[in-house]
């Protein structure tokens, strides 16, 4: 096949790709009109978080296949992919380790005000007073949005540090996932209200549809304990940011962003946002799923669906029902 990777990618997995005797084009730089020029004749394409729009897949003469190297595809024209007979597929939970342990850096760096403290070190301010405040995180209760595989492994972590884990009852879950839940020490609400009252911290793990965007508004923000966390890694759309600011000013909440509306497409760029540069935000650059380990499972995933498609099959399509 000839493939177009068009975001970061491990060399060892691109050596794997030639070596199988695909012919294969990698440039991380590529984006929006120099994307939608680069995809000619190649049948499929590799990305990450690189937007793949409309004009994009059209152009795309030969393209067949679009795999997402991660598990959200909200950058991705799913709609226009399946009527140009495009398929879109995933890589879901490769990565969850990874944004786990960044969700669990960011409590642990909200409640001892790590980022103040090695700011106010490095420009020689001494104020240890200031910074022995913290309530520690053992006997903390987490709320988790979303129990997915990253759901589940944020519980086992916080757990583990002696945290109680909180999700919403959801009806018509199977046995299974009902044995899982408990299995994880999870206790069930009935409500969101009752989560967000309940819960000392909220973290987010949803995908970014029609139901779930600005679903932390000024009401759901309104909910939340005063000086309550809130940690979002999944994505930026989730958040009406302009609520959470004021949520911030207003009420103490304590907030983590990995992620954000209108975020560049690109690796390096400029980034204008007041939700980001806040004092009161602890934020970095959507590097959740940016570890190692995790990068090296995403790419195994990526050269099994590519395996499986080119023995007529389709792993983690995300957009077949759309035509």
């Amino acid at each position: 096949m000839k493939i177009l990777i068009a975001d970061s990618f491990p060399a060892a997995h691109q050596e794997k790709l030639t070596a199988a005797g695909h012919d294969l084009t990698f440039d991380a730089s590529l984006e929006g009109d120099s994307l939608t020029a680069a995809i000619t004749d190649h049948e499929a394409l590799i990305v990450r978080s690189t937007k793949v729009p409309a004009e994009t897949l059209e152009a795309g003469r030969n393209l067949k296949l679009v795999i997402r190297a991660g598990a959200g595809t909200n950058t991705i024209d799913k709609q226009s992919a399946a009527e140009n007979d495009i398929r879109v597929c995933n890589v879901p939970g490769a990565n969850a380790i990874a944004v786990a342990e960044l969700v669990m850096g960011m409590m642990i760096s909200l409640d001892r005000n790590i980022p103040d403290n090695v700011s106010d070190l490095n420009n020689g301010v001494w104020n240890k007073k200031k910074y022995s405040v913290a309530r520690g995180l053992f006997g903390q209760s987490v709320g988790i949005l979303g129990l997915g595989s990253i759901g589940f492994a944020v519980a086992e972590r916080a757990r583990a540090f002696g945290m109680e884990v909180f999700a919403i009852g959801k009806p018509g879950r199977s046995a299974s996932a009902e044995q899982r839940i408990a299995d994880a020490g999870i206790q069930q609400l009935g409500s969101m209200d009752e989560l967000l009252q309940r819960c000392d911290i909220i973290t987010l793990h949803m995908p970014a549809t029609e139901e779930t965007t600005n679903l932390v508004n000024k009401e759901f923000l309104s909910k939340m304990n005063d000086g309550a966390m809130l940690i979002n890694t999944s994505r930026g759309e989730l958040v009406d940011e302009a609520a959470l600011l004021s949520a911030i000013d207003n009420k103490g909440i304590r907030v983590a962003l990995d992620v954000y509306n209108n975020e560049p497409g690109a690796s390096d760029s400029s980034f204008s946002s007041d939700i980001a540069t806040h004092p009161g935000v602890c934020s970095t650059h959507h590097i959740g799923a940016s570890t190692t380990q995790a990068q090296v499972a995403v790419s195994d995933g990526v050269l099994d669906v590519l395996a499986a498609y080119q023995n007529g099959d389709y792993i983690n399509c995300v957009n077949q029902g759309l035509r």
